[in-house]
């Protein structure tokens, strides 16, 4: 099941990370603060609007905000470590020579320059060796193993009806735009970024030798066949309810939906184990590949497979490809100069041994005082979480006894794994960046095919320690927050209670209602799909859910372009539910200790005016128009000015913290409240 995240960690094939923006300050302060604009009438403006006026977006960068500022920090540790250990010490242990050698490889950029194509040459000659469409499965099996996403998606995840067991999965996929509407909708904007994926797909044909005609063609070929993909994939909106991609079957039956994709060849090429039934999160997509399979021919087949090779690859080719790569992401996001190269470097090795890196990264950042402080907070959150089930009025007895008992079973992952990846059979060598990539991706991929039929592994981590970001998995029932997120302005010892509160204690009362809301609210306490709601309840639910995504799908994200209330509906209703829990625990701190710092007035601010100051600080955030443009296809959380207003409006105790009237911008004339 899809993971939760904070904020959405990836669009495209590179981070959208920046250089250092150090002119801005790092944590809290009151100098943030635009004391011009009433708070009552845009709090957002009036808690960001100093920072809004300083900050510049850096220019390899497509927006600027705590995340990035945070990932920076994390990111410069990371680049000493791998500076550190790079070269050709012979005492390097396993780890320091595996994490040494994959960043230096990647930074030795003479010698991938000197290389060209040549590194990726052997994995289009296995295309263009392909005699037979059923050759043509074996093929694509070994490419998703080495990263692409080509055609379809096989993969492992927990069993929604028996979370305790990884089964294999067939998904939709095979697209090279962020999302199906940029193929299937008409409006200029997506007309436009469709010619761009044509543009680079011709230069990157070219660059791979093809002549220019028939580089020309070939992308077109490209966009013929993604667009079918397009038309046959489900809306992301759709798929945000679990029901909707949860079509478990015999793997007969699974066979049957697409004929033409030779199953049984494809698990044996991708070294997939024994099962009898797996989960096809969309069988309609398979029928409709089923008839594409058909219908085009093996070259035009060719000719797609070889462009999602060279896709994958293009980042870490020799410089032209570089920047071929390099002016797509610039026509999607606006990011108008590219990361220097250790930055690319470094997140690059994070994604490929981020449990190796790791490791180095908690050694030098992160310990056990600070997991221990953590865990005190995710503890008065679950309390606080747990009164407000308890004092909900539109709620049964009955449903409530069963989110208290889902409540409890909640595992808490703070800071790193307690079990550390072994990636002693991965192969690193030096000089040899393509290669390294794509061993890693292969390590990667065997290892997820391999937990098929497996007892799903509860320790293992989905976000790596220096990551800037948390999330909940409801098939683990757990909410996970890495060692990168705890630090200013997420959450500072040197601050009050009410600070960090409204920082990382509204993180984590956002990923525990991630729980609730209305994906989550549909597993049970072991991470099953099972409705434990009773009807009257749960249609009680929806009528409120629908009040959040009615009031959120009128915001105006960029230029005429509106939030969809539906997509961000579940992180809209973890903000929301978030900071109340986050509010009411910071309550309950200081009626246990009156004289603690919290319960004084600073800087002329009083307890919850600073609990709502830290919260907008958190989300202060600027973004080029292209990229916000795209977000809203693809993201499910909402730009930051709403995730701050929209949750303002809602909250009576904004209200009253700020003596706002009736009739304000902040004050919700029909306020929304789930959670």
């Amino acid at each position: 099941m899809k993971l939760h995240f904070l904020f959405l960690p990836f669009v495209l094939a590179l981070p959208l990370f920046a250089q250092t923006n150090s002119q801005l300050p790092q944590g809290f302060s009151i100098d943030n603060i635009d004391k011009s604009v009433n708070p009552c009438v845009d709090f957002y403006q009036y808690s960001c609007g100093n920072w809004l006026k300083k900050a510049e977006i850096p220019p390899d960068q497509s927006g600027w905000d705590s995340f990035t500022d945070l990932h920076e920090r994390n990111e410069a540790i990371m680049r000493g470590i791998l500076e550190k250990v790079s070269g050709d010490d012979a005492t390097r242990d396993p780890i320091n020579q595996k994490i040494g050698d994959f960043y230096s490889s990647c930074m030795d950029e003479k010698t991938v320059d000197a290389k060209g194509i040549e590194p990726v040459k052997s994995e289009l000659d296995r295309v263009a060796a392909v005699k037979d469409k059923t050759e043509l499965i074996g093929v694509i099996a070994h490419d998703h193993l080495i990263g692409t996403n080509s055609f379809f998606d096989f993969d492992s995840d927990a069993d929604l009806h028996n979370a305790a067991m990884d089964i294999a999965n067939l998904d939709q996929s095979g697209l090279s735009l962020p999302d199906r509407d940029y193929y299937i909708k008409d409006t200029p904007k997506m007309v436009e970024m469709r010619k761009h994926l044509v543009d680079y797909a011709t230069k990157v044909f070219t660059l791979a030798g093809q002549p220019p005609q028939q580089a020309a063609d070939s992308a077109h070929i490209v966009l013929r066949i993604e667009t079918a993909l397009a038309n046959a994939a489900m809306d992301r909106t759709l798929r945000r309810d679990p029901k909707n991609i949860d079509h478990k079957m015999e793997r007969d039956q699974a066979r049957a939906l697409a004929p033409n994709l030779y199953l049984d060849h494809y698990l044996e090429a991708v070294g997939s184990p024994s099962f009898s039934s797996l989960n096809v999160r969309n069988p309609e997509f398979f029928q409709k590949l089923n008839g594409i399979l058909d219908s085009e021919s093996l070259d035009a087949l060719k000719v797609y497979s070889s462009w999602h090779v060279l896709r994958l690859s293009a980042p870490w080719l020799s410089e032209p490809f570089v920047q071929a790569n390099f002016q797509y992401r610039r026509d999607l996001t606006g990011q108008a100069e590219i990361q220097p190269r250790w930055k690319r470097c470094v997140s690059a090795t994070d994604d490929a041994l981020g449990e190796a890196l790791g490791q180095r990264y908690v050694e030098l950042t992160f310990g056990a005082d600070g997991k221990q402080r953590m865990l005190k907070m995710v503890v008065a959150l679950e309390q606080a979480l747990g009164e407000d089930i308890d004092g909900v009025t539109w709620m049964s007895p009955e449903t409530k006894k069963q989110a208290r008992i889902k409540l409890a079973a909640i595992n808490n992952k703070i800071g790193y794994p307690d079990k550390w990846r072994d990636y002693s059979k991965l192969t690193i060598a030096q000089g040899d960046f393509l290669g390294n990539f794509l061993r890693a991706n292969e390590f990667e991929s065997k290892r997820e095919v391999d937990k098929i039929e497996k007892p799903v592994d509860r320790a293992e981590w989905g976000m790596t320690p220096p990551t800037v970001n948390a999330y909940y998995n409801p098939s683990l029932n757990e909410i996970v927050f890495p060692a990168g997120i705890l630090q200013p302005p997420f959450f500072d010892k040197e601050m009050d209670d009410a600070i960090n509160f409204g920082g990382i204690g509204l993180v984590i009362g956002h990923e525990l209602t991630h729980g609730f809301d209305d994906q989550g609210r549909q597993f049970d306490p072991q991470g099953n799909l099972r409705d434990w709601w009773t009807p009257g309840d749960a249609q009680e639910f929806k009528n409120r859910a629908s009040c959040v995504a009615n009031e959120y799908g009128s915001f105006v994200a960029v230029d005429d372009l509106k939030l969809n209330g539906k997509l961000t509906l579940g992180e809209n209703t973890a903000d929301n539910g978030g900071a109340r829990i986050s509010l009411m625990a910071l309550h309950k701190e200081i009626a246990q200790d009156p004289t603690a710092k919290a319960a004084q007035k600073i800087d002329g601010y009083t307890t919850d005016q600073r609990f709502f100051l830290g919260f907008g600080r958190v989300w202060c955030q600027k973004r080029r128009p292209e990229y916000q443009r795209m977000l809203v296809s693809v993201d499910p959380h909402s730009p930051g000015k709403y995730r701050v207003d929209g949750v303002v409006e809602n909250m009576p105790e904004f209200e009253q913290a700020w003596s706002c009237k009736a009739g304000q911008p902040m004050v919700g004339a029909n306020a929304c409240r789930v959670w």
